[in-house]
C-alpha cells in the first residue's frame, strides 16, 4: 500500500560568509517549517557556506567534515526534537585527500548514528567558470538510490545531477517516489540580461520532465542572494579559516543565485514555487497514491524497451 501523504518543506535560504551563522540559521528555518506542519524538510546544496567553488583554493578543504560529524550531530538534535525527516547537503571529508558533495538523510526514527538513514554522493561533477567542483569533489560511488525513511523511500540528487535524465530514471527505478534536489545555481551577472530567463526556464523544464517521465514528485531547492564565495569558518582546533572570494565584489562579479525553488507532482504540475530574490519556505503535501494513479494512466515504466537500451552506456554511438 502507498505511504500516507506527507507535508514537505523546501528551505530556500541566503548564505552568509560564516559557517556557524549558516548552520544556526538553517536549524532555525527547519524548526520554523516543522512548527508549521512540515514532516519532510530539505535544505539547499552546501548550505553551511557561501558557494565556495567559485575558485580553486586548497584552504577551503578546511570546510569539509566527516559524516556523521559536527553538522549532522547538530541537525539530528533538531530532527529528534521536531520528529521530522531532514535532507542536508554537506561537504564530506571521507578520508585525507578524498572529499564528496554529499546528501545525508536524517530521520527521527532511524537508530543509526546522528539518525542518518542513508547518504547519497553527487555523481555528476561540473567544471565551469565559477563552478570549479572537480577541484574539490570526487564523483559519487554509491550509485542512484532510494533511501528508506519513515515517510517511505525517497531519492536525492544534487544540483548538476538534475540535468541528466539517466540519474532521475535510475533513482525512480530504485524505488523512489519523490526526488529531492538540493541546488546552488544562479546567473553570471554578465549573462543574466541575455540568457537569464532562458536558463531558469530550462532548469525548471528539465526537472518537471523528470517528474513526468518517471511518475514521481520532484522537489528542487535553491539558495538566493548575490555571493562571491567569502568564507569564515571556525576549525575544530580553534583556529579560523577566512577566505575572500574572487572578483571585485561588485554586482558585476560573483553569482546571483536565482532561487525559484519548486515542487512538481508526477504530472509535472507545479504545486508550489518560490520567488527569485528572497528567503522562503516552500511547502506542499505529497500523496504517494498520486504516483501510482499517474503511472497507471501513463505507464512509461511498463512500456520501456529495456531490451533495446544497452547502447545508453556508451559515451557516443560513433
Amino acid at each position: 500500500m502507498p505511504a500516507d501523504p506527507v507535508r514537505v518543506a523546501l528551505i530556500q535560504m541566503a548564505c552568509a560568509p560564516s559557517t556557524e551563522e549558516n548552520l544556526d540559521h538553517a536549524a532555525g528555518l527547519v524548526r520554523q517549517a516543522a512548527r508549521a506542519g512540515a514532516e519532510l524538510i530539505c535544505l539547499p546544496e552546501l548550505f553551511r557556506s557561501q558557494y565556495f567553488c567559485q575558485r580553486e583554493d586548497h584552504a577551503l578543504f578546511a570546510l569539509a567534515e566527516p559524516i556523521p560529524g559536527p553538522s549532522t550531530a547538530r541537525l539530528s538534535a533538531v530532527v529528534r526534537e521536531a520528529k521530522i525527516t531532514l535532507i542536508a547537503s554537506l561537504f564530506e571529508r571521507r578520508a585525507p585527500g578524498l572529499y564528496h558533495n554529499t546528501v545525508a538523510v536524517l530521520d527521527h526514527e532511524s537508530t543509526e548514528p546522528d539518525n542518518i538513514s542513508g547518504i547519497y554522493r553527487k555523481m555528476h561533477i561540473p567544471d565551469d567558470p565559477l563552478y570549479y567542483e572537480k577541484f574539490y569533489f570526487a564523483p559519487g560511488d554509491l550509485g542512484f538510490r532510494a533511501i528508506p525513511t519513515s515517510h517511505g523511500p525517497l531519492g536525492a540528487l544534487i544540483c548538476w545531477d538534475q540535468w541528466f535524465p539517466e540519474a532521475a530514471r535510475l533513482t525512480a527505478l530504485a524505488g523512489a517516489q519523490s526526488i529531492f534536489i538540493p541546488t546552488a545555481i544562479g546567473w553570471h551577472p554578465s549573462e543574466k540580461s541575455e540568457f537569464g530567463a532562458a536558463q531558469y526556464s530550462a532548469w525548471k523544464a528539465i526537472q518537471r520532465a523528470h517528474a513526468i517521465a518517471n511518475g514521481v514528485f520532484v522537489c528542487a531547492v535553491n539558495r538566493v542572494g548575490h555571493e562571491h564565495g567569502d568564507v569564515i569558518h571556525s576549525n575544530p582546533d580553534g583556529s579560523t579559516t577566512e577566505v575572500r572570494g574572487p572578483g571585485d565584489h561588485s554586482t558585476a562579479s560573483g553569482i546571483e543565485f536565482w532561487g525559484g525553488s519548486f515542487i512538481a507532482d508526477p504530472f509535472g504540475r507545479i504545486l508550489a514555487q518560490a520567488s527569485h530574490n528572497q528567503e522562503e519556505i516552500v511547502t506542499a503535501t505529497l500523496d504517494p497514491a498520486l504516483v501510482e494513479t499517474t503511472r497507471q494512466h501513463w505507464p512509461f515504466l511498463r512500456d520501456r524497451r529495456i531490451d533495446a537500451y544497452s547502447a545508453i552506456t556508451n559515451r557516443l554511438l560513433d
